[in-house]
């Protein structure tokens, strides 16, 4: 019971660090119409210029300063060079979004070097937030922190980083604070607008196309935040941007095109379905066995039914994709088609 309330945990953590993500590349959507190949490069960068800013003024002040930079590069990317190819559609916003991907891939590996760098949170963050304690005779229980070590000799311990515990943190104010921006301010009011009645809004005197700059370099921002959570979290490596570049694009569809909302609860649920599955090591056969099917290797699909949920787990998100497409192509919570 207790590890399954750890994995449950994991998959929400995990599915929190995927909103961080996909939030920026919906706003940035949801406002231009433009899908940001790109978008997962900015985490990595985030996750770099964090690394070196914690070097040189620590952590906090990193944790702040980094997503700024990165917003801004995000921002000078859009008023220098996407802005002047959105007048000729779609295909070549995707391949400026595409080619800047490999580009950033390339600066980073001259800079950084193409082996992983220790990326180490502070003091405060090292260790458990807390340990759930599992035994035959007190049950299930919670205890603060790391539990101690007299304690998880006589009943089964499981432990919730602290890391892990803070990225849940930071997502949710972070939704708290898109949600406020978005719907009780002056400026949410304006990016809304500009989203449905751009001739309007610049019509009343406000500079539409700075607002797509701003736009964009929030969505780059957010990026970076989540680079900088996942790379004291995870590893920080050149190939992080393709770990987590091809899964927001399925949290974004899935949830639906320009819905936060939707990314939201899609985000949740696909972290929930590349984690919990892991623990399952039972496969399609086994469960025809158990309701007496007669079955072995010579049976048709055999190769296929003997797969066990577990190794199945990285293609789950990819099969809701497939299946969202085929029977809700708008998405979850989405109000646009495609």
């Amino acid at each position: 019971m207790d590890q399954i309330l750890i994995n449950v945990l994991n998959g929400i953590s995990s599915g929190l660090l995927l909103f961080m993500l996909s939030s920026g590349l919906t706003l940035i959507f949801s406002m231009m119409g433009v899908l940001n190949f790109a978008h997962a490069s900015f985490y990595m960068i985030g996750a770099y210029v964090g690394f070196t800013l914690t070097g040189i003024v620590g952590f906090w002040p990193a944790l702040v300063a980094a997503p700024l930079l990165v917003g801004l590069l995000g921002a000078g990317f859009e008023r220098t060079s996407l802005r002047r190819v959105h007048k000729f559609g779609h295909v070549p916003e995707l391949l400026i979004t595409f080619g800047l991907s490999y580009v950033v891939l390339e600066i980073v590996q001259i800079i950084w070097g193409r082996t992983p760098v220790t990326f180490d949170p502070p003091a405060f963050l090292q260790g458990a937030a807390f340990t759930l304690v599992q035994s035959s005779e007190g049950g299930l229980s919670l205890t603060a922190g790391a539990a101690a070590d007299a304690m998880c000799q006589a009943a089964k311990c499981s432990r919730f980083p602290m890391t892990r515990a803070f990225m849940m943190l930071v997502a949710l104010l972070m939704l708290l604070a898109l949600w406020l921006l978005l719907t009780r301010t002056r400026v949410g009011l304006v990016i809304q607008a500009s989203l449905t009645h751009p001739e309007m809004v610049e019509a009343l005197g406000h500079n539409v196309p700075r607002v797509f700059m701003l736009v964009f370099g929030s969505g780059c921002a957010l990026a970076g935040l989540a680079g900088v959570i996942g790379g004291i979290t995870f590893i920080t490596e050149p190939a992080m941007a393709a770990v987590v570049g091809s899964i927001i694009f399925v949290v974004v569809v899935v949830g639906g095109m320009g819905s936060l909302a939707g990314a939201f609860v899609a985000s949740i649920l696909i972290g929930l379905l590349q984690t919990l599955p892991l623990t399952v090591d039972s496969s399609l056969a086994d469960a025809m066995k158990l309701l007496g099917a007669q079955i072995g290797p010579g049976t048709p699909g055999w190769p296929i039914l003997r797969i066990t949920l577990a190794q199945a787990a990285p293609i789950l998100p990819y099969l809701l994709l497939v299946l969202i497409l085929i029977f809700r192509p708008k998405g979850l919570l989405g109000t646009r088609e495609g």
